[in-house]
């Protein structure tokens, strides 16, 4: 008995763990801004032909709406958190009617990237779909849980985690789309143009802003009151008191390229995403039922069920 709850106890830190981790593929910074084949081609506010640039506040506003229109991407993104892990995202996401997609994650350092070689995988296929996140894990794990490999999180549920990081994780599962950066961009309130650089063989303009959450609200940032309100909620529950923010648009006001960095509760953080093939085809399946064990059912199996 006593090996049962033991193994249950880890099957709930193992579920809470993961998706701490995950949420992190929606927040976070950057690896700086070079690299990658990019070139800077001007540093300035105006461009090399001397034409006249509409001002960023405006332009981000059409980045956001162009790419919030576009309907899903695919995404590459490599992310590090403190000592908690390191890892990259690879697959397609959509957002027109909730959020879908599928990502293939692999941690690649960190306590996460631990945890994930005892359970005998430090890759996991991820799926979004409008009501809840999925993680399949790997045989270990399902030698555990009744021969279940897979993980589901209902984002309605999250919200039932202690103090303010269940509400948080939900806000940060379900607003993993690439507009999201350009909003938060926008909400810096000191949005400035660095200048013309090349992004994978793509001309692009270079947007820089830095967020200092306890001025979010009061800043011109464009964004209604609401959206202020709740960009900033998100940032105080991750712990997170200033942000940089980085982005790459190009000519056609998409997102290719997004690098946020700063320092939260777990540490500092950084990420860096890249976005193409605008428009791809999403199509994301629910895994089979009987494949999978519910989240929530994880931590109550051994008394650890979520607190209001």
């Amino acid at each position: 008995m006593k090996g049962t709850n033991g193994r249950r106890a880890g099957l709930s830190i193992v579920a809470v763990t993961l998706l701490t981790g995950v949420a992190g593929c929606s927040s976070g910074g950057s690896e700086g801004s070079g690299g990658d084949g990019e070139s800077a081609s001007s540093s300035s506010s105006s461009s090399k032909g001397g034409g006249t640039h509409v001002s960023p506040i405006a332009a981000l506003r059409t980045a956001e709406k162009s790419t919030d229109g576009a309907d899903s991407a695919k995404v590459e993104s490599t992310t590090t958190m403190g000592s908690l892990m390191a890892m990259t995202a690879d697959g397609s996401l959509g957002w027109d009617d909730g959020l879908t997609g599928t990502l293939t994650i692999t941690y690649t350092g960190g306590t996460m990237a631990d945890t994930m070689r005892q359970l005998g995988a430090t890759s996991m296929e991820a799926r979004y779909l409008p009501d809840a996140y999925y993680a399949r894990m790997g045989d270990v794990f399902a030698e555990q849980a009744g021969g279940k490999h897979w993980i589901k999180y209902p984002y309605e549920a999250l919200e039932t985690l202690g103090g303010g990081s269940g509400a948080y994780l939900k806000d940060q599962m379900e607003n993993s789309t690439p507009n999201q950066s350009v909003k938060l961009l926008l909400a810096s309130g000191d949005v400035r143009r660095v200048g013309e650089e090349t992004v994978r063989g793509e001309h692009t303009t270079h947007y820089s802003g830095t967020v200092e959450v306890a001025d979010l609200a009061t800043r011109n940032s464009s964004l209604s009151d609401s959206q202020l309100a709740d960009l900033k909620k998100q940032l105080e529950q991750a712990g997170v008191t200033t942000e940089t923010v980085d982005i790459w648009v190009d000519d056609e006001n998409l997102l290719v390229k997004k690098v946020e960095q700063g320092q939260a509760a777990n540490g500092a953080y950084s990420q860096t995403a890249y976005y193409s093939d605008y428009g791809t085809p999403v199509d994301t399946e629910v895994p089979p039922a009987a494949d999978t064990a519910d989240f929530s059912e994880l931590l109550q199996q051994q008394g650890a069920g979520p607190t209001s």
